[in-house]
């Protein structure tokens, strides 16, 4: 995927962070773009926001109001963009979400929602598109996480069903090609947008010291990095020099990474006893 120009692209979770920022780039390569998220009066921003980016007038603008975690939602709303925005030769699985706690203090209507989002969600549209797809081919990235291939303390819930994404990304890849679609998946490290915001108001003091050394990217260096990767076609898009650097390490070096981690958590759990 070199020329994105005249593609029609869906994106879920495209009215905010990763997702929008996604969006915008794409605008400005001269997709055709529809976006997905459960909030309207951000949905209607954010695409004004992401045509403002448009290179063409021929280019086409849409948004639609859906639960991912909701297959009956999905299936009929995705039914209807086919049939008004066309078949999409872009996927983009971006909505999701995170609720970092302690194992003992996640609950399980707090796992089921998560997982409900983060792999049923992706699940869901796949499963609704690739009929579709399957016609002439296409691509399709889901979004993982850097704790999609790392166990990260505070992040039970969600490491699990990032772990899934991948499990399931690199399974469609195989099954998928010989209908020329293309899967990859992104592993975003940290990253400035709403939701890590949000996941600041509940997250130990011993996953802030894991991910301190670590920094913060904009969300318009992920969107940039996975452009890059779907040119290569590479599976496993992971932006930035330090997310890179852990991969590595955790490829080969596992007992040095644990040691890492535990050595900064141990530190906090020794100041709070």
């Amino acid at each position: 995927m070199k020329d994105f120009s005249g593609k029609a692209v869906y994106i879920t979770g495209g009215s905010s962070g990763i997702g929008l920022a996604i969006a915008n780039v794409l605008s400005a390569k001269g997709a055709n773009i529809i976006i997905f998220a459960r909030g309207k009066e951000r949905l209607e921003h954010a695409l004004k926001e992401i045509a403002s980016n448009r290179i063409s007038k021929q280019q086409r603008f849409s948004c639609m109001q859906m639960d991912v975690s909701s297959r009956g939602e999905v299936k009929a709303v995705m039914s209807r963009a086919v049939l008004e925005f066309g078949i999409p030769e872009v996927l983009i699985n971006c909505a999701g979400g995170a609720c970092p706690h302690y194992f003992e203090e996640v609950t399980y209507e707090q796992f089921d929602e998560t997982v409900k989002i983060n792999l049923y969600g992706t699940w869901n549209t796949i499963s609704t598109l690739v009929p579709y797809m399957k016609e002439r081919g296409g691509y399709i990235v889901n979004i993982s996480s850097i704790v999609g291939f790392i166990g990260v303390f505070g992040y039970t819930d969600y490491s699990a069903s990032k772990f899934a994404v991948i499990g399931l990304s690199e399974t469609l890849r195989s099954e998928l090609k010989q209908y020329g679609i293309t899967v990859s998946v992104l592993c975003p490290p940290d990253t400035d947008t709403p939701g890590f915001h949000e996941e600041n108001k509940t997250k130990p003091e011993e996953t802030k010291a894991v991910s301190a050394s670590a920094g913060l990217l904009q969300p318009g260096e992920v969107a940039q990095a996975l452009i890059k990767g779907m040119h290569k076609e590479k599976f496993l898009i992971v932006p930035g020099f330090d997310g890179k650097l852990t991969l590595v390490a955790k490829r080969l070096f596992p007992g040095l990474v644990e040691f890492v981690m535990n050595r900064n958590i141990k530190k906090v759990q020794e100041r709070k006893s």
